[in-house]
């Protein structure tokens, strides 16, 4: 059999076509990208707790008094973040009928009376606040609860809102730690729930608010579906949502409602 020469064979098509994929595997590094799940499918018959890992390969915390990125000015909020129980992250945040805490409500019982630190932080900056509160809500669908402080800090609270924004942050205490943020991509809001990526969360996280690029409150983190390769999203409940569900809050504590 006679072998043809390999430039007999191969057409000007076909080498166009090898050097795009050659092009594209150099481009890619050979490490293919994760795909952005869809969010907003149909209505899950019940939302359920699931496992927390990081949102892709690295661990992106920045603890709160060291942090100066893009939430800098949201971070100034952060005297209203609370650590409750050493387990899970609250939020004070307004109401017209007073503040109160706003955490997940797989974290506590209706009557419980928790520990809620404020100023848990590496390099504080200022001394803990330590007090005791009462859970006067709770559920789990949504996933919230309400804690009435025996003693009402001298700290703002944080308003709840209904606006989005590309970029959210939530401060948190992840596995009971000093307090920290992380970052992340707004990937959609449906079926009461509101979804982002590459944010990390851990054990720990649940109950922390999901704050919009002016600070406000848009949801309460409660699910972590993120993955070492950065597949999958986290989500919590809307702030609307809790809301709708409280007797304790009221439409007027939604901001833009």
């Amino acid at each position: 059999m006679v072998h043809k020469p390999l430039g007999s064979v191969i057409t000007p098509w076909g080498l166009g076509l090898m050097g795009t994929a050659l092009l594209g595997i150099l481009a890619c590094g050979g490490d293919p990208v994760p795909e952005e799940p869809p969010v907003c499918g149909e209505s899950p018959q019940r939302v359920k707790v699931t496992g927390y890992v990081q949102c892709g390969r690295t661990l992106d915390f920045t603890p709160v008094n060291s942090y100066r990125g893009e939430f800098a000015d949201v971070v100034a909020q952060e005297d209203a973040v609370v650590l409750i129980g050493g387990s899970c992250t609250g939020t004070l945040i307004q109401a017209s009928a007073g503040p109160v805490v706003l955490t997940a409500g797989h974290c506590v019982a209706r009557g419980d009376r928790p520990l809620v630190v404020f100023n848990h932080e590496e390099s504080p900056d200022g001394t803990d606040l330590i007090t005791e509160g009462t859970v006067i809500e709770q559920a789990l669908e949504p996933d919230y609860a309400l804690i009435q402080l025996d003693v009402l800090p001298n700290v703002t609270p944080i308003p709840l809102t209904l606006e989005t924004s590309e970029r959210l942050a939530i401060i948190q205490h992840p596995r009971g730690r000093p307090k920290v943020i992380a970052e992340g991509r707004f990937a959609g809001s449906c079926n009461r729930l509101v979804y982002y990526s590459d944010l990390d969360t851990l054990v720990g996280s649940s109950g922390a608010g999901v704050l919009n690029r002016r600070g406000h409150l848009l949801g309460v983190h409660t699910d972590g579906d993120c993955q070492e390769n950065g597949r999958g999203t986290n989500r919590g409940w809307t702030a609307e949502t809790i809301v709708e569900a409280s007797a304790y809050l009221q439409d007027t504590d939604l901001v833009g409602r």
